[in-house]
């Protein structure tokens, strides 16, 4: 899973102070489509990832699959989601599974002139995991490791019953000149795959790269 395979890219608002973002993904991973025009073209490309993804599955596992990557495009939306991919892997002998997403947000005004901290300061006060201020070659940025916990339909389990899904996961947040942030998160609900996943994540992290309109790369101040 070291091997690049795809390089990712969003852009934030556009004009003089427009910051492209680009990083690095691993082997191995499948991208979510997240840029169709219509329903009818998500479905298509569901369809088409299903296959990829499960290509000896008949056609009812491949749509009911289709149908719970449909289910998360409405917290991909309210989340900012630009990009989504997840990966499945054997980790000892046990199948294991990460999803990785990538968001641009705007900046809460009150960041002021010290954003990693105005940021770490507010993470901390959720209370939802572990927040440290790292370095990047991109720039300073915040991370926060932690759990949440969800729940997965009955019609997508094998009991047949709604069960309780514990998520365990690694978010970074990087703060633009332009008042906007990236936001970066692996999670997994597969914990005997978390050391190889957090490994693989802090690659991606650590290959984000940033350009100005002209194209030339800038380094967000410290």
């Amino acid at each position: 899973m070291t091997a690049i395979s795809a390089e990712g890219r969003l852009r934030g608002p556009a004009g003089e102070n427009g910051i492209d973002v680009r990083w690095i993904m691993p082997e191995g991973f499948f991208e979510i489509p997240l840029d169709a025009e219509d329903l009818d073209e998500t479905a298509d490309q569901l369809m088409e990832l299903a296959r990829g993804v499960m290509p000896e599955a008949d056609f009812d596992v491949q749509l009911q699959w289709a149908v719970m990557c449909a289910a998360h495009y409405d917290s991909f939306v309210e989340a900012g989601v630009q990009y989504a991919g997840f990966v499945l892997t054997e980790v000892e002998g046990t199948r294991c599974t990460a999803t990785v997403t990538v968001s641009m947000i705007d900046l809460d005004a009150r960041a002021g002139s010290n954003p990693v901290g105005f940021m770490g300061t507010s993470m901390r006060h959720l209370g939802i995991g572990q927040v440290s201020e790292i370095e990047l070659p991109c720039g300073p940025a915040v991370c926060c490791i932690g759990d949440r916990r969800g729940s997965l339909d009955g019609s997508l389990t094998e009991s047949g019953q709604d069960e309780t899904v514990r998520t365990s996961f690694i978010q970074v947040q990087v703060p633009l000149a332009n008042g906007t942030a990236v936001v970066m998160e692996m999670g997994t609900p597969t914990p005997e795959g978390w050391d190889v996943f957090s490994s693989m994540f802090a690659g991606v992290v650590k290959s984000v790269r940033l350009f100005d309109a002209e194209g030339e790369p800038v380094v967000m101040p410290g």
